[in-house]
This record gives structure tokens, sequence and C-alpha cells, in this order.
């Protein structure tokens, strides 16, 4: 399957709580103007009714039948049957709509639904951030190729995805990776979304500069504080960064010690990764102490920041040395760095996603 060369059109869809816009894909490029329609989230009746009449509108653009319906839509859902259950952002959906189910009807041809933060790793896994890494380790010279990848988005939420192989893991109740109910390490009480999200950074930057939380700049402000490019209290909107960073690192570690891949980070607050970048990496490359007091590791591998050309170059070198083999004249390559890398999204959010509807589907498709 090559989906950037593949003649076939998929509609999608770029759900919002606000907004949805529909669009047309063929080989990982547009083919219609988008269609922008209200969500009206809290009227089923009238969210439903837009949402066939803005692939309706779609379709009439294709210069050819489309052969799918792919996109993402927020949880808790049945992913694989289609059955989207009861929505915060788009109060609605209440007790199960069989969205999928209807949209195959209304249209005629299969419908795949998965989550955002699903569909952005499968993404940069097949054209992004995976393919890159290799690339960059296929021109040094390297023989070391990665395989799986793990990644979170940042924005108002905090989601995440996992490519294992090439293939999407969703967990048996299409619930894998929702990294947002992780545990915060710094406010253990609450869940790791309120230190790493929008609300998380104005918050802090609220806290440190010490003002209502209702006057905390956006995100955007609160980085151009940090780097100078705007007034403001520059500690605050450092320490709020470095908090982001600290949880996220956290939140990362705890699934790259199951994982054992690259991570990508994408979302709308992932243009700040200056400011929080290298806290998430130093979290990952921090330890853990035993009762007596020594320390270790927190992952057995050694975690880079690819975004960081300092630690890029020996990341992609890694100690390749080579070793005779006992009783033997022969001798064999060995490269003892255990390695993983972090970086951002090379595609990305919203190309991300698509990309990873659009190939979700042709898979899909050829293997029935």
């Amino acid at each position: 399957m090559k989906p950037n060369t593949d003649k076939r059109i998929v509609m999608a869809l770029d759900a919002g709580g606000t907004n949805f816009r529909f669009s047309a894909v063929r080989g990982n490029k547009p083919v219609t103007q988008t269609v922008a329609l209200p969500s009206n989230g809290d009227n089923l009746a009238k969210c439903l009714a837009n949402i066939v009449e803005g692939f309706t509108r779609v379709k009439k653009q294709c210069p050819e039948p489309p052969v799918a319906i792919s996109f993402a839509f927020p949880g808790p859902a049945d992913y694989p049957n289609g059955i989207i259950g009861d929505l915060g952002n788009l109060p609605g959906f209440r007790g199960g709509v069989a969205l999928g189910p209807m949209l195959e009807e209304r249209f005629g041809i299969p419908t795949f639904i998965n989550n955002d933060g699903d569909l952005f790793v499968y993404g940069e896994a097949i054209a992004g951030f995976l393919p890159y890494v290799n690339g960059l380790l296929e021109k040094a010279g390297s023989p070391k190729r990665f395989k799986n990848l793990f990644g979170v988005t940042l924005g108002t939420g905090f989601g995440g995805g996992i490519v294992r192989n090439g293939e999407l893991f969703t967990g048996d109740n299409s619930m894998a990776t929702e990294v947002w109910l992780l545990r915060n390490k710094l406010h253990p009480e609450t869940n790791a979304e309120e230190g790493a999200s929008i609300r998380a950074v104005r918050r802090v930057y609220a806290e440190k500069a010490g003002i209502p939380f209702e006057q905390a700049p956006e995100p955007k402000d609160i980085f151009d504080i940090g780097t100078g490019a705007k007034p403001g209290n520059q500690a605050a909107a450092g320490e709020a960064f470095r908090q982001l960073g600290e949880v996220v690192g956290d939140g990362m570690a705890h699934a790259l010690t199951l994982v054992d891949g690259l991570g990508v980070i994408g979302g709308g607050i992932s243009g700040a990764a200056p400011l929080f970048l290298p806290a998430l990496v130093n979290e990952l490359n921090s330890t853990y102490a035993t009762p007596k007091g020594s320390k270790f590791r927190r992952l057995t591998q050694v975690a880079f920041n690819l975004e960081d050309p300092a630690q890029l170059q020996p990341f992609l070198q890694g100690e390749k040395r080579e070793i005779t083999v006992p009783g033997s004249s022969k001798k064999v390559q060995y490269d003892p760095l255990q390695r993983i890398g972090v970086g951002m999204s090379r595609l990305g959010t919203t190309e991300a996603t698509a990309i990873g509807a659009y190939a979700f589907a042709l898979r899909e498709l050829d293997s029935r």
C-alpha cells in the first residue's frame, strides 16, 4: 500500500466542537474544496443532518466516486463498529449513536471512524516523523531502523496513539493510548491532561504571575513572553512550559518503556517546543532511586532530543563497533547504544491526521 500514489478517493471530516470541515483525499492530497458547516453539537438531529450535508456537498465535487469515508471523531466510541458514545464537547451524542452505519447506508460506501490521536500518529508513521528519522539514519550509514512510534497531541486535551510495525494499535475496546488518563506527576491527585493542555499552561502562568486564571494569555502569547518577543512575566512563562514538559515527559516515559520506539509530538501547543522539549527529554532521561538511595535510569534506553543538532548527531552515529565471534575469526557489527528519539511532527497535526485516516481506509479496504 502506497497512499501517496494511490488513485482512490476517500472523503474525510475534521470534527471540531464548533465546526465540521469536510473534504476528499486522493494520493494524500485534497481533491476538493473544503466544506465547513457548524457542528450543532448540542442538537443531535441538526448535527447528523450537517454531517450528511457536508459529505453530500464534497461528493459532488469529487472527480471520481469516492470508495470510502474515513475520519477522526471524539470518543468514547466503539470505533470498529462506528458507534459514538457520550461526548463531552458534542453533548447531543448520548446513549450510543450509530454514526458509521448511518453514513454507510446513506452513501453506500464503507465508513471508518477513529480517534484523532491514533490517526495523527498513524500519519506520522506512514509519511512523517518515522520515515524522516529512518531516512536520516540511512543517510548517516547507520544500520539502525525504527518500526514503532508513540505520539502525543497537546492542545485543548492530551491525546496519543501507538503504531507498531506499521499497524495502528487500538486495543480491545477502542480505548488504547488514552494518555490523558495517566497520573499527573506534579499533582498526583489529578490526571495528566491537567498538566498537559492549554488550560494547564495558562493556569501555571497565572499562578506564577499572580493574576487570575481568566486574565492569563493564550499559550501562543505565553510562548512569546517566554522568548522575550512580547512583554510579560518571562519567568512565569518559562515555568509554565517547563512544567508542561515535565508532565508530558512523565507520560511519554510510561508509554515508551512499553512501546520502545520513537516519540513524536503534535497539536496546537507543539509550536512552543523550544520552551518545553528540553524538560520533556530530561524527564525521559531522569532516574529512580532504590530504598537505599542509589540511582538507576528511568528508561533503559537513552532518549535524544532530535530537534537539537547536538543530540541528533550522536543519535544517528550510535556506538558502532566490530566484535569477534568467540572461537572464530569472524567479526560482526555491534551497536550497544540502546536509544530512542523524540521530536516534532513533520507533517503538521491536521495533515498527519488526514493522511492517517486516508491510509487506514485503504488498508481496511485492501484487507477485505
